[in-house]
C-alpha cells in the first residue's frame, strides 16, 4: 500500500512509485504510434476514412459507464478485505484481554496469545499464496493441509483442555469459543474475496473495448487535431488503460501490490498490542520503505 501526503505539483510529474504509467507505458505509446501512422497516411494519401466524432462520444460514454461498474467492484471487494482484517486485529486485541481475564494460569495465556500470533501470520501467508515460514510457532504448520486452520484448531484445543482441567470456568470457555468463531468468520471473508475473483470476462471486456476506442480514434481526430492526434489518443489510452489496471490491482486486494493491503503492517501491529500480554517488548511499528508499506 503506498502511503504519502498529498502530491506537490512536482511530485505530479515525476512521482513513479504508486503510478500505474510504468505497467501502462509500452502499450500507450504502441496506441499513439498507431495514431502517428493514421495521420502520416491521412497527409500522405488523403484516403484515410473520417468518422463522425459523435458516435465515438457514445462509445466513450458507455466505455466510460463500464468502467466505473468495475472500479466501484473492484473497491468494494478492497474495502470489505480492510474491514475484515480490521476485525482480525480487533479480535486479536479482545482475545488478549479475555485470556487474561479468564486463564489463571500464565504458561496457559502465553500459548494461547503465541497460536493466535501464529494464526494470523499463517492467514496472511495464505491469502499470499507465500510459503509457511514466519516467526514464533507459524514454521510448525508447515505441511498441513490448511495451516491457519490447523493454528486455529489448535487454539480452540488448547480452550478446550483448559476448560476440561478446570484451569477455565464454563462462562470463560464461552467467552474465548466465541471469540475464536469471530477470528474465523474473519478469516472466512476474507478467503471468500481471494478464492472468488472479478469474473474474467469483465476484465477481457474491458481491455477489447479499450484497445478498439483507441486504436479507431484517430479516425475522429484527424481531420480536427492534424498532428496533435497522437497526443490526444495517447491521454485517452491512458485514462482508459490506467483505471483498467488500477481496477485490476484493486480487485486483488492481499496481493503484495502497491495498492494491495498491509497485511505485514496489520499484523506487526497485531504482535505490538499482544506483547505487553505475552511480556515481552514490542516490536517498532512496520515503516513504509520509498513510500510503500507492504
Amino acid at each position: 500500500m503506498i502511503v504519502r501526503e498529498k502530491p506537490q505539483a512536482w511530485d505530479l510529474l515525476t512521482a513513479l512509485r504508486g503510478s500505474i504509467v510504468p505497467r501502462i507505458a509500452a502499450p500507450v505509446a504502441v496506441l499513439a504510434a498507431v495514431a502517428v501512422l493514421w495521420v502520416v497516411l491521412d497527409h500522405a494519401t488523403g484516403k484515410v476514412p473520417r468518422l463522425d466524432g459523435s458516435s465515438f462520444a457514445v462509445f466513450g460514454i458507455g466505455l466510460s459507464l463500464f468502467l466505473g461498474f468495475r472500479n466501484n467492484a473492484a473497491y468494494d471487494r478492497w474495502w470489505e478485505a480492510r474491514k475484515l482484517w480490521g476485525g482480525l486485529l480487533a479480535d486479536m486485541r479482545s482475545l488478549a484481554r479475555e485470556v487474561e481475564v479468564f486463564v489463571p494460569d500464565a504458561a496457559a495465556r502465553r500459548a494461547m496469545l503465541r497460536l493466535a500470533l501464529a494464526f494470523m501470520h499463517l492467514h496472511r501467508l495464505n491469502l499470499r499464496r507465500l510459503p509457511v515460514a514466519g516467526p514464533g510457532q507459524v514454521a510448525d504448520f508447515a505441511g498441513m493441509p490448511h495451516p491457519p486452520c490447523a493454528a486455529l484448531d489448535a487454539l480452540a484445543g488448547q480452550v478446550a483442555e483448559a476448560g476440561r482441567n478446570g484451569q477455565v470456568d464454563g462462562f470463560g470457555a464461552r467467552a474465548l469459543t466465541t471469540r475464536l468463531a469471530s477470528l474465523a468468520a474473519q478469516q472466512a471473508g476474507c478467503e471468500r474475496i481471494a478464492n472468488s475473483p472479478l469474473p474474467f470476462v469483465y476484465s477481457l471486456l474491458i481491455y477489447r473495448t479499450t484497445y478498439l476506442y483507441c486504436l479507431l480514434l484517430p479516425l475522429a481526430l484527424v481531420s480536427t487535431t492534424g498532428w496533435m492526434t497522437p497526443v490526444f489518443v495517447a491521454v485517452v489510452a491512458y485514462m482508459f488503460l490506467g483505471l483498467a489496471e488500477v481496477t485490476e490491482e484493486l480487485s486483488h486486494p492481499f496481493a503484495p501490490t502497491q495498492n494491495g493491503i498491509a497485511l505485514d503492517a496489520i499484523c506487526r501491529a497485531a504482535e505490538i498490542s499482544l506483547a505487553p500480554h505475552l511480556g515481552e517488548a514490542a516490536p517498532e511499528p512496520m515503516q513504509p520503505v520509498d513510500h510503500y508499506l507492504s
